[in-house]
């Protein structure tokens, strides 16, 4: 995508964002300034045999952050990439810090990554990668259950998070609790059902909840509910389609979707499960059926709409292309993908700009669903279900013979039937997301100068975890 590099560096924006919010904390500058720093930085050099033979050695260039240990562990994700880098890391988990404090997770931020371009090498290959990255954190004490707890990011996925569980716990026999040193882990080594669509559905949660405020939607001029929205989409990855499933399954539409190697337009809406399958297929989305082919991606980000959905990489709206915007509401579903130069343009345009620091939380609130069920070590549902359907079929019995009439069995069946883990995780998700949502717009509302919710957002983490570093008495 054609765009002007901002004139900050990805942690210079977030310390950027920062400072313009730290005056609405009443915190003094000393806890400002811990707050504002990572605590800590591990850059390795680690070599890895490769190819058929072993007999090539490759040196691998990784980072793990940990920007706040005002709440212990750490946690954050580890993305595979050849854009990693430790200024984008530092980012990430200054991020990730604000992230948890909004959505009252108690965890300090931290991220992780390997300079790596997955599609070079064998999955044989990226596990010996996986696994050696996962043992020069363990030697250096920068993972743990109660330590650091990574989780899938860009580039990485179960897979990878199976890896690093097994190696850790290798590394630690009988840790009791090792299954914790991770999230993101397949459900059947004690990963959380849910997990891999709660970005996205955190993403939706989170704009359902906005869009059902009047006031908000007066102020873009649009009626309150998703349903009948028009929806652009950036990035059809993880969270880009489950974005787009549960907007399209609320009864919006979406009309674009882009990726890196070309966009798709149907003004009548797109379904993201057969254009994932066509680009299984064909190896791209372009030529999809019943589709129009843009000439660009930046054609799709442009194009007018309710509700666009970034949800690829960072830096994707820039001041060379904000004046260009035409949706009333940008839902940044990944991180950083509106810079600091066009925030400022965007706000005076009067866009609703909803921030990654609140709304791609989704992710990090089931890992920490799955890190609860790891160190409890029983299955949500597994100790009420039963007890709740008995309990409900029992009411519907007793309002049967009150009433007089019988409900069929299979009625009974689905009005009595008790809460699968499923259920327990969207339940929890959905209430996070909207009681930090209202949180963020009380904030906004005690101060008659702020009107972006980036920022009320951004000092509403800041004095939490201000406020936590005092409870801890970690300044004499």
């Amino acid at each position: 995508m054609s765009k002007q590099v901002s004139k900050y560096t990805f942690f210079e924006s977030v310390s950027h964002n920062f400072d313009r919010a730290a005056v609405y904390t009443g915190l003094n500058k000393g806890v400002l300034s811990q707050i504002n720093s990572c605590n800590s930085v591990y850059r390795m050099k680690f070599p890895v045999r490769m190819g058929e033979g072993l007999n090539d050695v490759e040196v691998f260039e990784a980072y793990r952050v940990q920007h706040s240990n005002h709440r212990s562990p750490c946690k954050g994700g580890i993305r595979f990439s050849m854009d990693v880098n430790q200024d984008e890391v530092m980012a990430l988990a200054a991020l990730m810090s604000y992230k948890c404090a909004i959505v009252n997770v108690p965890f300090g931020g931290a991220k992780g990554g390997i300079k790596i371009d997955t599609n070079k090498y064998t999955e044989q290959e990226l596990e010996r990668v996986t696994r050696r990255y996962t043992s020069e954190l363990v030697r250096k004490n920068f993972i743990g259950p109660g330590i650091d707890v990574p989780a899938p990011d860009y580039g990485t996925g179960a897979r990878e998070m199976s890896w690093i569980a097994d190696t850790y716990m290798a590394m630690n026999n009988g840790e009791i609790d090792g299954l914790g040193c991770v999230t993101g882990k397949p459900v059947t080594q004690g990963g959380v059902r849910g997990r891999k669509e709660a970005t996205g559905l955190g993403v939706f949660y989170g704009i359902k909840e906005l869009c059902r405020n009047k006031k908000w939607m007066d102020k873009v001029g649009l009626s309150t509910g998703v349903e009948g929205k028009t929806v652009v989409v950036q990035g059809l990855g993880n969270v880009g389609y489950h974005s787009a499933k549960f907007f399209r399954e609320s009864g919006a539409k979406i009309i674009a979707i882009a990726e890196y190697n070309g966009s798709i337009y149907n003004p009548d809406g797109l379904n993201e499960e057969e254009v994932h399958q066509h680009r299984i297929k064909t190896g791209s989305i372009i030529d999809f059926p019943g589709a129009q082919n843009l000439s660009n991606n930046d054609e799709a980000l442009e194009m007018e709409c309710d509700i666009l959905i970034p949800a690829a990489l960072e830096s994707v709206i820039t001041e060379e292309n904000a004046g260009r915007i035409k949706a009333k509401i940008i839902a940044e579903a990944a991180n950083g993908p509106v810079t600091v130069e066009a925030d400022k343009i965007l706000n005076d345009k009067g866009v609703v700009i909803v921030p990654d620091i609140y709304l791609n939380a989704g992710g990090v609130t089931v890992s920490y669903f799955e890190w609860l069920k790891n160190l409890s070590h029983v299955r949500y549902g597994r100790m009420e279900k039963r007890f709740m359907e008995n309990s409900n079929r029992g009411l519907l019995d007793h309002i049967d013979k009150v009433t007089g009439t019988k409900a069929t069995e299979d009625l009974m069946d689905k009005l009595a039937q008790g809460p699968e883990e499923v259920d327990l995780v969207y339940s929890g998700l959905e209430e996070t997301m909207i009681s930090s949502l209202n949180d963020i717009l009380d904030t906004l509302d005690k101060h008659e100068d702020l009107t972006s919710l980036r920022t009320a957002a951004f000092a509403l983490a800041i004095k939490k975890i201000g406020l936590a570093y005092l409870e801890l008495g970690v300044f004499p």
